[in-house]
């Protein structure tokens, strides 16, 4: 295994098109490194450079200490799992596995050893002799990682290699993945578009928008302390909840309005993110997480800590409840959140409108249901506050390895 870093790392098409710019990236020995971020954002691009698949334009790659930015992909010492499995249908599962150590001419015996023994950790023993075509997708998937651990590479890239399988196999796949990669201790660097995936496979996750890195760091503090707008409303399934408000002093602590409603700020909040005393009595972008809102009809809340409105639409999923309403408070609309819809599908979302389409995630203990008032209680220890002008968090210190963005503000 070996360091993989990545220093100033860019590419530009010849028409003038910024696919990764200026990316910096330190791989540790051993790191799981996922790179995660909507379609056309650049992982992809990124790991095919690594991989020698795509010319680099522009600062410098290193595979344990060689700089690779000229070194033919074949002579980079590092193996690919693709998204398409790329597998040769006319050969068995055992010569599929060995044919890259038949193109390096190694014994017989050796390439028989290896392959038994990783047919073995991936139980495909029994599938050898079996073609592709008589195989599962996971089975098919399996194969293609076994193609690339029997080479005992420095590094394993994979480009979103669980996208073609369905959603049971892909969660069983991630832990055979998570794993593998644990057991074989071989650094690796996984692209997909799947934030679940990011989130339960990294050591630590790299979220990209337009080329651009926007946070690197373990995937908790992804989650607790987003650098910004985006990887707020990125990070999080469903996704972070974004209002436009105004935060005023109320004692020790602060009040937030929406719209025509009130939120109470813990002083200890403030305390614990001093420059948020800078946005008193001004605009700030605030998010709330679904999982940080509840029935406040089901007890524990107090008034500073509950919005009011009427259910839309109640998803029952067992165990839980997913409460979609609308908060009388306008959306928050930065070139961040715009990026999000999109990436979504969803209609661009208009600054004017005065409220916004809210998920809360219930206890299936509650009893509303579509068209019914309900009272939302929100913890509100776990507000998360962005400067509305730049989308950047705001916390006690800075939060971890952020570079700079381009066109925040709408």
């Amino acid at each position: 295994m070996a360091q993989v870093r990545l220093s100033g790392i860019g590419k530009t098409y010849p028409d003038g098109t910024s696919a990764v710019a200026g990316l910096d990236l330190d791989i540790a020995e051993g790191e799981f490194l996922v790179l995660v971020g909507p379609s056309g954002c650049g992982k992809t691009t990124a790991l095919r450079m690594v991989a020698g698949l795509e010319e680099i334009t522009s600062g410098t790659l290193t595979i344990g200490e060689r700089v690779v930015n000229r070194t033919p992909a074949r002579d980079r010492d590092v193996a690919m799992v693709f998204q398409s499995y790329a597998l040769y249908p006319h050969l068995s599962v055992r010569d599929n596995i060995a044919f890259g150590l038949q193109l390096r001419k190694l014994p017989k015996r050796e390439i028989k050893q290896r392959v038994e023994a990783v047919a073995e950790t991936l139980g495909l023993t029994e599938h050898l002799d079996r073609r592709p075509r008589n195989l599962s997708g996971g089975q098919r998937q399996r194969v293609a990682m076994g193609r690339a651990i029997v080479r005992q590479p420095q590094a394993f890239l994979m480009d979103e290699p669980l996208s073609n399988l369905d959603a049971k196999l892909r969660v069983q796949m991630r832990a055979e993945i998570s794993r593998l990669q644990r057991d074989l201790g071989v650094t690796t660097v996984y692209v997909t578009h799947d934030q679940v995936e990011a989130m339960t496979l990294g050591d630590r996750v790299a979220v990209l928008k337009k080329g651009v890195l926007q946070q690197v760091a373990p995937p908790q503090e992804l989650y607790n302390r987003p650098a910004n707008l985006f990887v707020a409303g990125f990070i999080g399934s469903p996704s972070m909840n974004l209002f436009q408000a105004r935060i005023e002093a109320d004692g020790p602590g602060a009040r937030l309005e929406l719209g025509g409603q009130r939120l109470a700020v813990p002083g200890a909040l403030l305390n614990e993110r001093p420059h948020l005393r800078d946005y008193l009595g001004g605009e700030i972008a605030v998010g709330i997480r679904p999982e940080d809102m509840d029935d406040a009809d089901l007890g524990g809340a107090d008034g500073g800590a509950v919005l009011t409105s009427t259910t839309d639409l109640v998803e029952a999923l067992g165990a839980e409840l997913l409460v979609h309403f609308r908060l009388s408070a306008p959306p928050v609309v930065t070139e961040d959140t715009k990026e999000l819809a999109r990436d979504a599908g969803a209609d661009q979302v208009d600054a004017d409108a005065p409220d916004t389409d809210t998920i809360a995630r219930f206890s299936p203990r509650s009893q509303t249901a579509p068209g019914d008032p309900v009272r939302v209680r929100v913890d509100t220890g776990r507000l998360y506050f962005f400067d509305p002008a730049t989308g950047d968090g705001i916390w006690g210190e800075p939060a971890s390895a952020t570079q700079p963005k381009e066109g925040t503000h709408a």
